[in-house]
C-alpha cells in the first residue's frame, strides 16, 4: 500500500512583540527585523526615546510608545562625541592619546547617568507599564549594548532576544562564550588570532584593566537598578546572560573563529541586498569613467578633507563622496559631493573599485556583500577594531587619521586600486558570506519565531550564568585538589617522619645497650 508523506513548516500565526531598540547605526539593523516581522503578520510595539532621531514616531510597520526621557544616544551627543575624538587625535601626542580615552570614559559615563534617569523614569510610569503588562506581549527584541531592554524583559517575565554584537558589558562573545585570551584578541586592541608573546601580555592586561574598569563604573549602577526593580540578589551581568536567544549581527566570515554557544545564530549581513539601478544623473556621473570610487566620510576637520579632496582630484577614477561639512576649496571635477547617496546600490554597481569608510559594521557588511575593498578611517567605537579584522583579511587598507595627510592618503588609495590581492580577496570572502543553506534574515526570523512558538529557548541555553565566577572556572575544585594533595603530601610526610624516628630512636636504644 502506498504512503503519502506531507512535510509542512512552521504553522505562521500573529504575534506582539515589544522591541526595545537602540538609535542611531544600531536602529538601522533593528528596523530591519521590524520590517521583517511585520511582512511576516506580526504586530510590532517600539519603545522610543524622548531624543531619538533614526526611530521615528510613526510608521506603518509599528505602533511606537513614546517615553519622556532621554535615552543619551541624541545626534547632537554623538556629533558632540565624535567632533571631540578627531580633534585629540590630530594633536598626536601620547598626551592626547591620553586624553582620548579620560574623553571617552567620561562621555560613556555621561550617557549612563542619562540611561540610568530614563530607565527608573519608565519603571516608575504606572500608566505605561500598567501598558505594557496589559499588551501581554509574546516576546521582547532588544539591543542590550542598552540595558533598558534587558531589565524590561525580566520585569515583565518574556522570553528575549538579542540583536547584538556589543552588551553594556562588553562584545558579545565575551558576555557568555568561553574566550581563552591566548587566541581571541580583547576589545578595541586590532590584534588578531595570531598573537605573538607580547601581544598576548598586552591582550591579557587590557582585558584584566576594561574588567576592572566595568566593575567600578558601570556594575554599581546597573546591579542597583536590578535590586530596585527586579529584586535582591540579582546582577545586571546575570540578567544579560539569561536571554534565549542571540542573533549576531557578524558571522565568522567578518569575524576570527573562537569559541560559540548553542544560543547564538549569526545573521551577519542580514542586512545586506543586492543593489538596484542608480537614479540617471548618478549612472551617467559613474559610466562617464572607466572606475569609481565611494566614500562616506562625513565630517571631518577643514585640514583633513582638505587633504583629501586634493588626493582625489589626482585619481583619473570618478569619487562620489557623501559629505555634510564645508566644501573643500581642493575639490576636482572628478569628485561628486553629496548629501547622500545609495550606498548600496554604489557598492554593487560593476565599476566601483573602493569603498572610503569610517568602518562601521554596516558598511564593511556590505562591501563584503558585493566584495569592494576597504579604505578605512576608524575613528569611534569599534571601528578601528572593525577595520583591523578586514586588513588581517588582505581586503582593506588603514589610514592613520592622527597623520593623514594628502600624499599617504593618496598612496593608500592607490594602493588598493592597483594591487590586486585586494579585490580578489574582498571578492573570496564575498563568496564566502554567499555560499549558506539559509539567508541570514530568513534564519534570523525563523528564530525569532522559534523562540515565540516555543516560549523560550532554554534546551539552548547553558546554566553557567547561574554560577558564581570561582565555580565557572573550577577555581573551588582547584583549590580543593590542591588541599586534598596537600593534606596527602603531609600525612605521607608524618608517617615517614614517625617510622624514621621510630627507627633512630630504636637504633640509640641498641648503642646503649
Amino acid at each position: 500500500m502506498d504512503r503519502i508523506f506531507m512535510c509542512l513548516g512552521p504553522v505562521v500565526q500573529s504575534r506582539k512583540v515589544l522591541v526595545f531598540p537602540v538609535d542611531c547605526s544600531h536602529w538601522v539593523n533593528m528596523n530591519i527585523l521590524v520590517e521583517a516581522l511585520y511582512a511576516k503578520g506580526h504586530n510590532i510595539t517600539v519603545i522610543r526615546m524622548a531624543d531619538s532621531w533614526y526611530i521615528k514616531e510613526f510608521s506603518p510597520h509599528y505602533t511606537s510608545i513614546n517615553l519622556k526621557s532621554e535615552g543619551g544616544f541624541s545626534e547632537e551627543f554623538l556629533e558632540t562625541f565624535a567632533s571631540r575624538l578627531m580633534e585629540i587625535l590630530r594633536q598626536g601626542s601620547i598626551w592626547a592619546r591620553l586624553k582620548l580615552e579620560i574623553d571617552s570614559w567620561q562621555s560613556f559615563l555621561r550617557m549612563l547617568e542619562v540611561e540610568n534617569k530614563m530607565i527608573i523614569d519608565m519603571f516608575e510610569d504606572q500608566q505605561i507599564m500598567q501598558s505594557l503588562k496589559d499588551a501581554k506581549y509574546d516576546l521582547i527584541l532588544t539591543d542590550p549594548v542598552r540595558f533598558g531592554g534587558v531589565l524590561l524583559s525580566h520585569y515583565l517575565k518574556l522570553p528575549i532576544v538579542y540583536n547584538v554584537r556589543w552588551t553594556v558589558y562588553s562584545e558579545a562573545h565575551f558576555t557568555i562564550a568561553p574566550s581563552p585570551l591566548s587566541y581571541v584578541p580583547a576589545l578595541m586592541l586590532e590584534l588578531s588570532d595570531r598573537m605573538s608573546f607580547l601581544e598576548r601580555v598586552k591582550n591579557v592586561v587590557m582585558y584584566v584593566i576594561t574588567e576592572t574598569q566595568v566593575a567600578f563604573m558601570f556594575a554599581p549602577t546597573y546591579n542597583a537598578l536590578c535590586e530596585r526593580f527586579i529584586g535582591p540578589g540579582t546582577s545586571y551581568l546575570s540578567l544579560i546572560q539569561s536571554a534565549d536567544l542571540w542573533l549576531h549581527r557578524v558571522d565568522f566570515v567578518f569575524e576570527f573563529p573562537r569559541p560559540t554557544m548553542p544560543n547564538i545564530v549569526y545573521m551577519g549581513g542580514f542586512q545586506c541586498k543586492p543593489s538596484k539601478p542608480l537614479p540617471q544623473d548618478l549612472e551617467d556621473f559613474v559610466q562617464s569613467s572607466g572606475e569609481s570610487l565611494g566614500t562616506v566620510i562625513g565630517q571631518l576637520p577643514d585640514d583633513v578633507a582638505e587633504a583629501i579632496a586634493e588626493a582625489f582630484a589626482e585619481l583619473p577614477q570618478k569619487i562620489i563622496w557623501r559629505y555634510k561639512g564645508k566644501r573643500p576649496s581642493a575639490l576636482g571635477n572628478n569628485t561628486l559631493m553629496m548629501d547622500w547617496m545609495p550606498q548600496n546600490d554604489l557598492l554593487g554597481h560593476p565599476k566601483t573599485r573602493a569603498f572610503v569608510a569610517h568602518g562601521g559594521t554596516n558598511g564593511i557588511q556590505e562591501a563584503i556583500y558585493h566584495g569592494v575593498p576597504i579604505i578605512g578611517f576608524g575613528l569611534i567605537f569599534d571601528q578601528p577594531d572593525n577595520l583591523a579584522k578586514m586588513r588581517v583579511k588582505g581586503v582593506a587598507k588603514n589610514v592613520d587619521f592622527a597623520t593623514v595627510d594628502k600624499d599617504s592618503f593618496l598612496k593608500t588609495v592607490k594602493e588598493v586600486l592597483y594591487e590586486p590581492s585586494y579585490r580578489e580577496n574582498m571578492q573570496r570572502l564575498s563568496r564566502l558570506h554567499k555560499d549558506v543553506p539559509v539567508k541570514p534574515l530568513d534564519n534570523a526570523i525563523f528564530w525569532i519565531e522559534f523562540v515565540m512558538r516555543h516560549k523560550g529557548a532554554a534546551h539552548l541555553r547553558t546554566e553557567s550564568y547561574k554560577m558564581p565566577w570561582y565555580s565557572y572556572h573550577s577555581v573551588d575544585i582547584i583549590l580543593f585538589l590542591l588541599s586534598a594533595a596537600a593534606l596527602i603530601i603531609m600525612t605521607i610526610y608524618a608517617v615517614i617522619r614517625y617510622f624514621c624516628c621510630r627507627i633512630c630512636m630504636r637504633k640509640t636504644k641498641n648503642k646503649l645497650e
